[in-house]
């Protein structure tokens, strides 16, 4: 199960760049083409955030749809799997977007008890 791994780096990202302050968001931008599952991703989400400061956070995963250019005839379609064609008919579709897994949101808290006025 690689989502587990993602989930892992993902995490790893995040408490590298945030250090001690608590996760209360992270926002996942997970494109249709990438070959990952989002519910995977979730049920990873959990388990490998227990015991950091991501652990508990709201976890919100956008889902944009592929996109291509088609090689036969320059246009521009919608892909909601790789097996997709165009309008024309053609299948030698070029992706130009869909295919990603980005952080979008990171949103903490700073524990102000520390802090000196």
């Amino acid at each position: 199960m690689h989502e587990l791994a993602l989930a892992q780096a993902v995490v790893e990202t995040i408490t590298e760049r945030t250090g001690d302050d608590q996760v209360v968001l992270v926002r996942l931008e997970i494109g249709k083409l990438s070959g990952v599952e989002v519910d995977a991703i979730r049920f990873c989400f959990d388990v490998v955030t227990a015991g950091t400061t991501v652990e508990g956070a709201d976890l919100e995963i956008d889902e944009p749809s592929g996109q291509a250019r088609c090689r036969s005839c320059g246009a521009a379609c919608e892909l909601s799997d790789l097996w997709g064609r165009c309008e024309c008919g053609g299948i030698d579709l070029e992706v130009t977007s869909g295919d990603q897994l980005r952080i979008q949101e990171v949103r903490v808290t700073t524990d102000v008890r520390d802090v000196r006025v």
